[in-house]
């Protein structure tokens, strides 16, 4: 069986089964297939080996890393868009890896994503009316209201409704994105798996839809696991952040910790390449540069999955994977040689 790291210890896991999402030991390994014509099996990709998370109502969890770390896979994996290798995924206590497909779209009623590139996940054959309100039709809500559920559904983005009978290529990338988000709405979700909502949209659009989601958990009380490769985005709509690494959660905590007192060297660095809002701070920070590159998640290292790129790496590192758990920072870090970066980092001046 696949080694995966125990599950995170925080004061989450004190209330264990009354979360409302809970994902642990969570595996998905993709198969290598060879040439030839039977294409036999001959290695695999660990895009996710033993990740735990929890999401409470009203909350918003930070997914966060460099690109290829397993965080999108992750989601996907959440919402059984994948079929995962191993692992839990229990929403409102009930087993999701279980479930048949009937029953599994009932979950998706409340369990909904929102995906990064904001043109290719709309239809471009279809008015925009129209994909808003498939979401409704497939689960037999349209005919009770459906059109003005829709007209209200992009007032609610911020959208003109008599603009819905256009085409996705005639709207704005950032207005894309309030369409896909008003489909996501649709059924009137408990909770939004936000796949790098932001990350292919201007940093003057994204400041739009980072308050238009805010308002929408304010509003409705929403949920969110929001993945993203930008700290400064991550910091400004987070509650706890999850930081992952080559499939496996490396640092894990309230947003505030994570971020004043960063204790996997893996953090430190991602945060140190931060941009900060205050001239005098950017100019005294000290810059981490890590070496080498990712490993490859078909072939990763033994141990500490980090300790090819980490300036700590001592030999244990590579007999021995360190397990997430609290070394006495104050939230759970996997690192045998964890310790809270000298220079803190204020979350107000990391640029929003």
């Amino acid at each position: 069986m696949t080694q995966t790291s125990p599950a995170p210890v925080s004061a989450h896991d004190e209330h264990v089964g009354e979360h409302l999402l809970e994902v642990r030991d969570l595996v998905m390994h993709f198969p290598i297939r060879g040439s030839g014509f039977l294409r036999r099996v001959v290695g695999q990709v660990q895009a996710v080996s033993g990740v735990s998370l929890d999401l409470d109502a009203g909350e918003t969890l930070g997914v966060v890393g460099e690109s290829g770390c397993g965080k999108s896979t992750t989601g996907r994996a959440i919402l059984q868009l994948h079929t995962p290798t191993a692992g839990s995924v229990r929403w409102e206590g009930k087993e999701l890896t279980e479930l048949p497909k009937q029953e599994m779209q009932a979950v998706r009623r409340d369990l909904q994503i929102v995906f990064q590139d904001p043109y290719a996940s709309l239809n471009p054959k279809m008015p925009v009316n129209d994909i808003i309100a498939e979401p409704l039709k497939v689960h037999g809500r349209y005919k009770d209201g459906g059109p003005a559920r829709v007209k209200e559904l992009l007032q609610l983005v911020g959208l003109n409704p008599e603009h819905g009978n256009r085409y996705p290529h005639e709207f704005s990338g950032g207005q894309r994105q309030r369409i896909g988000i008003a489909r996501a709405l649709a059924l009137q979700p408990k909770a939004l798996i936000l796949d790098e909502p932001v990350s292919a949209l201007d940093v003057s659009v994204q400041a739009g839809i980072i308050n238009l989601l805010e308002d929408l958990q304010d509003e409705f009380g929403l949920a969110y696991v929001f993945i993203a490769h930008d700290l400064s985005v991550v910091r400004h709509i987070s509650d706890r952040v999850a930081v992952m690494y080559l499939g496996k959660v490396v640092e894990t905590g309230e947003r505030d910790e994570i971020y004043r007192r960063p204790s996997h060297p893996y953090t430190q660095a991602l945060l140190s390449a931060a941009p900060s809002a205050n001239p005098e701070i950017e100019a005294k920070r000290e810059r981490i540069i890590l070496e080498g590159d990712v490993p490859s998640p078909a072939d990763p290292p033994s141990g500490c999955r980090f300790r090819t790129r980490c300036w700590k790496a001592e030999e244990i590192c590579a007999t021995e994977e360190p397990e997430l758990v609290d070394r006495g920072q104050g939230h759970p870090v996997a690192c045998h040689f964890a310790e809270e970066l000298l220079e803190v980092i204020n979350p107000d001046d990391v640029t929003p």
